[in-house]
């Protein structure tokens, strides 16, 4: 089993896709193969398997949804420490060697999203920070080689 950390706000999140799905796509999807049944000869009805394959896909995705909700652990923020990088921190690093500064903060799987600056915690990068102090200097091995970097802060 895997277990699959997230705040608050993600777990909403997440039940609120599932309802969705639940409750506006699949009654949707099955609408499509109804209209599509309703117009014969199902052997070559371009429509019907459209909307079968797209059922296929919707029930897939909601049952991998369900499961990340049946193994998620809910976070609890106000017990995040920021002596050591832990998920849900943001930590500020510099590149070593380009000097480049980013900051990240470290989530769940479900809830990265590099546009706004989350990573997964399970990323090369996070994985080689977790545990670290500000002032550490961390080398991490990424597909591209190894990458060195300084932590310059941790924060919430």
């Amino acid at each position: 089993m895997h277990v699959n950390y997230m705040t608050e706000d993600g777990f909403n999140k997440l039940q609120a896709e599932i309802n969705y799905l639940e409750t506006v796509r699949r009654p949707e999807i099955s609408a499509q193969i109804a209209d599509a049944r309703d117009k014969g000869d199902l052997s070559e009805n371009a429509e019907y398997d459209a909307a079968k394959e797209a059922q296929g896909i919707m029930e897939a995705k909601l049952a991998q949804l369900k499961n990340q909700l049946a193994n998620a652990r809910l976070i609890n923020e106000s017990q995040v420490s920021t002596d050591s990088v832990q998920i849900l921190n943001k930590v500020k690093i510099m590149n070593a060697v380009t000097k480049a500064v980013m900051s990240y903060t470290l989530v769940s799987d479900s809830e990265a999203d590099l546009k706004a600056g989350k990573i997964s915690v399970n990323t090369p990068i996070a994985q080689g920070l977790m545990g670290r102090k500000v002032g550490d200097k961390v080398d991490i091995k990424v597909p591209s080689g190894v990458m060195s970097f300084e932590i310059l802060d941790i924060s919430i």
